[in-house]
């Protein structure tokens, strides 16, 4: 049976569209886990009958929202609703309901029970739907248009991405700039061109790089296109904290500001460091004084060097030895050297048949001398054949056999 039916994934919005090409009809379907903002209820299974009415709805990329359900209609997540919007209606998928929702709720900082929420007016119908995709595919020529307008009027600005309203009588033009951009005459020009209402929304350049996507240094995708929606300030004290080198080129991602991955890990550095001493002065012992040359915060290992200037032969102590040792030395007691602690070893290699060396092909080959050598290339490069009955050759190195002439056989 042959198939007329064109599917495509909508990533930025979280739904398949199914497209029949014999009838024209056109499905769109919820496609959970899809795009960043994809969420999990983990309160599924507990229905406490507690807002059963507030949902979250979202809409493209990381915009969505929380509204309460004003028609008679049962709304259940996946379902295609008309919501309320500033001006005329908008079209967004149901993601979340139940419990769960107050308290993503109170996470964004709005109580449940007295926050004014927008409604929800009905589901969509198809007519609602086929009106939502004939907009959303106006929408990556209208972002080609405007950036030639802006770029013809001369402004510094570069517009992003471009959403239109679930009616199509609305869209919101995302751009980023580096400073405050006078655009009131390029919304007159942007209305004469489109026939619609226009929005401005301004981004910055991590939102752009969310919007762009692409693959981190860490061959993996970028954060910020895979799940972080909002955004924390960043400071070269993470990367201090860390012990990280401060070259910019390594520490800025893609949007040209700090890695958001820097932020992970900071936590758990500066709990390692609060179990570390700080060293100002060296360390007294009986053979001399041990200065720190290097630390190692999750191990929690501190490296001392007798050398001040050189790393050579190091020493690892625990943060917990030399927490001791700096109350000695307060008391004027000098602990024993450093030295006498056995080094560590390295494992011996074992291979897995047991009886080979890994350094079996370090040992020096044997030189050949130059009078065998000759006499080889004499008789067509072999090896001298020996006659029968002749005594074998004796000596104990390949010059001596070199050497030594043939002796006849007793025997003959």
């Amino acid at each position: 049976m042959q198939n007329n039916e064109s599917i495509q994934y909508d990533c930025l919005r979280g739904c398949v569209v199914t497209n029949d090409q014999e009838s024209g009809e056109v499905c769109c379907s919820y496609r959970p886990g899809c795009c960043k903002l994809g969420d999990r209820n983990w309160l599924k299974d507990a229905q406490d009958g507690t807002y059963k009415d507030i949902f979250e709805v979202r809409f493209k990329n990381t915009r969505k929202g929380f509204y309460i359900n004003d028609s008679p209609q049962n709304v259940r997540v996946g379902d295609m609703v008309m919501v309320e919007a500033t001006s005329g209606l908008d079209l967004g998928i149901v993601t979340l309901e139940g419990p769960i929702v107050g308290r993503q709720m109170k996470y964004k900082g709005l109580d449940p029970d007295t926050a004014e929420l927008k409604k929800i007016y009905r589901k969509a119908r198809q007519s609602d739907i086929d009106r939502w995709q004939e907009s959303i595919a106006r929408e990556q020529e209208t972002m080609i248009k405007a950036r030639s307008i802006a770029a013809e009027m001369g402004l510094e600005m570069k517009i992003g991405d471009v959403e239109f309203q679930g009616d199509g009588s609305k869209a919101i033009f995302y751009y980023i700039a580096d400073g405050r951009v006078d655009f009131r005459q390029l919304i007159k020009v942007f209305a004469e061109e489109f026939r619609i209402r226009i929005e401005m929304k301004q981004i910055g350049a991590r939102q752009e790089a969310g919007l762009i996507g692409g693959i981190g240094i860490c061959g993996r995708e970028l954060c910020c296109a895979n799940y972080i929606s909002s955004f924390q300030s960043i400071s070269t004290a993470a990367a201090r904290c860390q012990d990280l080198s401060l070259n910019p080129q390594k520490l800025a991602g893609q949007c040209g500001k700090l890695k958001c991955c820097l932020n992970y890990e900071v936590a758990t550095y500066m709990d390692a460091q609060s179990r570390i001493p700080r060293v100002n002065e060296p360390l007294e012992f009986e053979d001399g004084q041990a200065y720190l040359r290097k630390t190692d915060i999750l191990r929690e290992t501190m490296y001392f060097s007798y050398d001040k200037t050189s790393d050579a032969n190091l020493y690892p102590l625990a943060a917990s030895e030399v927490m001791e040792i700096i109350k000695m030395n307060r008391n004027g007691i000098k602990p024993e050297s450093l030295r006498t602690e056995p080094e560590q070893t390295a494992p011996e290699f074992i291979t897995a048949v047991g009886d080979d060396s890994i350094s079996r092909f370090d040992s020096p080959k044997r030189k050949r001398s130059r009078g065998a050598k000759k006499g080889a290339q004499k008789q067509g490069g072999g090896a001298p054949r020996r006659e029968e009955g002749a005594a074998p050759r004796q000596g104990k190195g390949p010059r001596q056999q070199g050497r030594q002439r043939k002796e006849p056989n007793p025997s003959e």
